[in-house]
């Protein structure tokens, strides 16, 4: 009897779904080619994962607190830009023109929290506007050419970023690290402090939440902040593994950073989040990628599968949430 309330238990969790979808896929895709296996192409898989991954991962809790941004993918690619245009300019040095960069995107997080919270604008609006902003502006700098990063090559910054290490065949960076180090703590944030309570709270009910104490804009302005920092840090960590900052990096990556959030079962709505669901959407949709190139799918069809997952998780979230409030 509590092997079986235990099992519902685990069933009814948000992230059920996405862990029996990832599942499928490695062993489908594994068995009809092996080499979707081989350390080789984990390594690969891995290398772009974790910097889409480390936007998803601050998506996630701006979504659990009722909002969205859709300019992370256009600072995705302009904070790099800011960074090499400083640098390779002599302006600066690295680290002070890193430091210059994510500066500049917490400053684009703070107009967006203050657009939203202050003059009530939603952020689907807010956040459109300003992924046109930021992306003309990278553009304008660059006139649409990327800028080099090869100048910066063996310097202490980009090893603790990017640097490459080998586990037997697989190729790794320190990125790696960088991203299960946010997933620990954006999940211990969300789950095991007053903060998460907060952010599900300003989601869920944000007039209860005022009432109870919470200071719902601050904490969604923070929000808002830490999602542009993340996508500059996760733009930042691109070139310097790329060797290139292209002003129209990132194109699109907003629609499939919602995607893997939505997909890992955080509600869209706002009031509920999970970063290992999150973290299971971000490799399912990695892994599909990857999967049907791999098997001779072409790449084009890429979007039919994306809408065909975000469509029978939500059917599946909705009739688990369903199932929750009537007590089945």
């Amino acid at each position: 009897m509590n092997q079986g309330s235990l099992l519902q238990r685990l069933i009814a969790r948000p992230e059920a779904g996405p862990f029996v979808l990832l599942l499928v896929e490695i062993i489908v895709f594994g068995s009809l080619n092996p080499d979707f296996l081989s350390p080789e192409n984990i390594g690969n898989t891995l290398a772009f994962t974790v910097e889409l991954g480390l936007i998803a991962l601050a998506m996630t809790l701006l979504m659990t607190s009722g909002e969205f941004d859709l300019s992370v993918g256009s600072v995705f690619g302009f904070a790099p830009v800011l960074m090499w245009t400083l640098f390779n300019g002599g302006i600066v040095p690295l680290n002070v023109a890193f430091v210059a960069a994510l500066a500049m995107a917490a400053v684009i997080g703070l107009v967006n929290g203050w657009f939203v919270t202050r003059l009530k604008i939603t952020s689907f609006l807010v956040t459109l506007g300003m992924l046109l902003v930021v992306r003309g502006t990278a553009l304008f700098i660059t006139q649409g050419f990327p800028q080099r990063t090869w100048s910066a090559g063996g310097h202490a910054l980009t090893s603790i970023l990017v640097g490459e290490f080998r586990v037997g065949r697989m190729r790794l960076y320190m990125s790696l690290f960088w991203f299960i180090a946010a997933a620990l703590a954006l999940g211990y944030v969300l789950t095991g402090t007053k903060v998460g309570n907060w952010i599900q709270a300003s989601g869920g009910n944000a007039g209860a939440a005022r009432a109870r104490g919470v200071n719902v804009d601050r904490t969604k302005v923070s929000l808002f902040v830490l999602s542009a920092v993340m996508s500059a840090f996760a733009g930042i960590i691109s070139s310097i593994r790329t060797s290139a900052a292209n002003p129209n990096s990132g194109t699109g990556y907003e629609l499939e950073v919602i995607a893997m959030v939505v997909i890992g079962g955080t509600a869209l709505t706002g009031g509920r989040g999970t970063v290992i669901g999150t973290v299971l959407g971000i490799f399912i949709l990695r892994a599909m990628r990857n999967g049907i190139i791999l098997v001779g799918v072409p790449g084009l069809a890429y979007n039919i599968f994306i809408g065909a997952i975000i469509l029978g998780m939500m059917a599946l979230h909705a009739s688990l949430e369903r199932r929750h409030h009537a007590g089945t």
